[in-house]
């Protein structure tokens, strides 16, 4: 039990490590979470920074869902597993995304988990992050918002888990994809509002549909 809880705590602590404000020290002690939206996630990164920067930070937040959940639960700890090698990477990654969201390191004020989810995801399942890609990109091209088209890659994880061979609701993909999904609506809670309102930011020249005046 001591193993799995020392691999939890590795894994929210190397979530904990926010790309954008790592990348910000090397930029002059830049802290994007004090321009734009405020956020501290990639596309705050971009609209504020620039491309080189939000690249920068995509790779650090990426990355480390993949190391949460493809090095973090083979750490030479233990050889007694409470849980298999599958239940131990979506809690190590789901620990990780959370790290991302509340990290210790920056007074828990970080991004909203989506980035460091698709890292997570390459690891466990990647055609679920094909799937997850692709509504990314189609929503995005029909709507334009960013945000809802994080919403509805994130809900489609448990779909896919559901829709694949497999052991459908008692898969850990299932729990996994739906936790997250949950905790990305969480911490978008904010993108929701103002999609309600009218007032979200939105992204014209992605739009498949969009006319330029």
């Amino acid at each position: 039990m001591l193993a799995l809880v020392i691999r939890i705590l590795v894994a929210y602590l190397l979530g904990s490590l926010i790309g954008s404000l790592i990348v910000g020290k090397f930029y002059g002690g830049v802290d994007i979470r004090k321009s734009g939206s405020g956020n501290a996630g990639s596309t705050n990164a971009l609209r504020t920074q620039g491309k080189v920067f939000a690249l920068w930070v995509i790779i650090i937040d990426v990355g480390k869902g993949m190391l949460a959940a493809g090095v973090v639960p083979y750490l030479p700890l233990s050889h007694a597993f409470i849980l298999n090698s599958g239940w131990t990477a979506v809690v190590c990654g789901a620990a990780a995304i959370v790290g991302h969201v509340f990290p210790v390191f920056f007074r828990f004020h970080g991004g909203k988990g989506a980035a460091t989810f698709l890292g997570v995801l390459l690891l466990l399942a990647w055609p679920a992050l094909i799937l997850a890609l692709a509504v990314w990109a189609l929503a995005l091209m029909l709507s334009g918002y960013v945000s809802l088209s994080t919403l509805l890659a994130a809900c489609s994880v448990p779909v896919y888990a559901l829709l694949a061979p497999g052991d459908g609701f008692a898969s850990s993909l299932f729990w996994f994809g739906l936790a997250m999904a949950l905790f990305i609506l969480f911490t978008h809670r904010s993108n929701i509002r103002r999609l309600v309102t009218g007032t979200e930011n939105r992204f014209k020249r992605a739009m498949l549909l969009h006319r330029q005046r």
